[in-house]
């Protein structure tokens, strides 16, 4: 063998030692595998001890910040980017009425002679009423001031615009972006819209203010995907857009979202690709470190593999496919459910008591630790007399392959047992389709991404999307860069509570 080696070139001979260190790569990386796999059923068969969760004291909490290099560099490009682009409530009863608004009075007095009576009270009704939006005029006048010599001329500049030499102020920019992408209208209806008040307004013309408006959130919308990268746990999951931009003729290109949800900070992204592949998620992903929770989709599982990562699963995903297969096993999908149902008691018993991230991790290691331990060995045993094939037989392989994941949201009392916040903000876009249909092209697709995160953020912290828009419009030209977080919609709820 020496020999033959001896025999070989320069170049041959690498190619040789690369290709055995591959293979000692992979047979090291397929060995810590097999090895976190027997572990693992270990834990599953003879449950899993506390120890585990108590966590390592010098392991850094959440949250994780980015390093002061990293932010300087940051609000440079934000700098340079901002000069370029210059549960529904139970009422009992009647509803009662917003205390803000206007009041319009209307006395009304019985009919007929009232001079030999006296007033003894009076009755009160309120209907809540509704103008239709009023369309104006918003006109600058600067007068010219020119020196007694002629020597010299001074008029006032016009104050920020956010489309220059347009027509469209920035409250009805707020106005078409909100009633779309929030309210789901599509611009050709909002022309109808302008059309009925004598109104005309070509439709490339509306759908270029559009564009010209979400190009101006460009800044904020950097500077929130530094922020997200930022995170040391990230909620991740992906829905599907239609885009026109396609290689076949006459069809649509099937393109994602992929949506990041920081539930320690309240925000949310959403960031567009072509592809569902694993490449998508690089830019977001790629040098994540800390806690990653997804549903069981492949892509998940390579990042979650990394060793600055611990990947979290999702209770409400397991519990979905129990209750799929209450119509093929109902005694042992029902078993199951309840033990998960024991589990999301325990999160509502955290909740209302109000405990801290300390008190909540305690909580569940005394009470829910107990409980996915039962349900471990419960699947452990079923799980070898039962048809992989059966609906009974999925749920438990679900539940089998992600255990650790499963387990993982009782490191840190800040964990979330489920990914349903990241869902519940995909939702308008499951809405918008329905009315909007597809987006224009993949660039129009990632323009719509960037307003959908900040609504999506405007939702969570029930901020009014029009205002904080129109705000946003009139200021983020003149704002200093080391200030632009301001424009957060959070952080402009803020300020007007102040």
């Amino acid at each position: 063998m020496e020999t033959a080696l001896e025999n070989l070139s320069k170049e041959d001979l690498l190619k040789v030692i690369s290709s055995r260190d591959q293979k000692i790569e992979y047979l090291t990386q397929e060995r810590d595998h097999l090895k976190s796999q027997v572990e693992m059923l270990r834990r599953m068969q003879f449950g899993q001890k506390r120890e585990r969760f108590e966590g390592d004291p010098n392991q850094t909490m959440l949250p994780f910040e980015a390093e002061p290099a990293e932010v300087e560099q940051q609000q440079e490009e934000i700098k340079e980017k901002i000069e370029y682009v210059r549960k529904r409530p139970n009422h009992k009863g009647r509803a009662k009425l917003p205390a803000h608004l206007p009041v319009e009075e209307i006395e009304i007095h019985p009919e007929g002679d009232l001079s030999q009576m006296v007033c003894i009270g009076k009755e009160i009704t309120e209907e809540l009423e509704w103008d239709p939006a009023k369309f104006y005029i918003k006109r600058y006048i600067r007068y010219k001031y020119a020196a007694k010599d002629k020597s010299a001329v001074a008029i006032a500049e016009l104050p920020e615009r956010v489309i220059d030499k347009g027509i469209a102020g920035p409250s009805l920019l707020a106005m078409i972006l909100t009633a779309k992408y929030m309210d789901h209208l599509p611009l050709y209806r909002q022309k109808q819209i302008f059309a009925r008040e004598n109104i005309q307004i070509p439709s490339s013309t509306i759908e270029g203010w559009t564009r010209q408006a979400l190009e101006k959130l460009e800044p904020l919308y950097e500077q929130l995907v530094f922020d997200t990268k930022a995170q040391g746990y990230l909620q991740v999951d992906e829905t599907v857009i239609k885009v026109l931009d396609s290689d076949k003729k006459g069809a649509a290109h099937q393109g994602y979202y992929w949506v990041y949800h920081a539930p320690l900070e309240g925000t949310v992204l959403f960031d567009y690709s072509p592809t569902r592949g694993g490449i998508a998620a690089v830019p977001m992903l790629g040098n994540f470190k800390g806690y990653l929770q997804t549903d069981g989709y492949a892509v998940y599982e390579k990042y979650g593999k990394k060793k600055e990562v611990r990947h979290l699963a999702c209770w409400a995903h397991a519990r979905r496919e129990f209750e799929k297969a209450l119509d093929n096993d109902k005694a042992r999908a029902e078993k199951a459910l309840l033990m998960i149902q024991k589990l999301y008691a325990i999160e509502r018993k955290a909740k209302q008591g109000n405990l801290s991230a300390e008190q909540v991790k305690e909580l569940r290691l005394d009470e829910s630790l107990p409980v996915i331990n039962e349900l471990g060995k419960w699947i452990f045993e079923e799980i070898k007399s039962t048809l992989p094939k059966s609906q009974i037989g999925k749920a438990m392989a679900y539940a089998y392959a992600r255990w650790d994941a499963l387990s993982a949201y009782l490191y840190d009392g800040n964990l979330l047992i489920d990914n349903n916040l990241v869902e519940n903000a995909i939702r308008p876009v499951a809405l918008g389709r329905k009315n909007y249909l597809f987006a224009g092209s993949h660039e129009a697709a990632q323009r719509a991404a960037m307003i959908y995160s900040f609504f999506a953020i405007c939702k969570k912290h029930d901020v009014n999307p029009f205002e904080w828009l129109k705000h946003t419009l009139q200021n983020i030209m003149s704002i200093n860069h080391k200030n632009l977080k301001n424009l957060y919609p959070h952080n402009f709820k803020k300020s007007t509570e102040m």
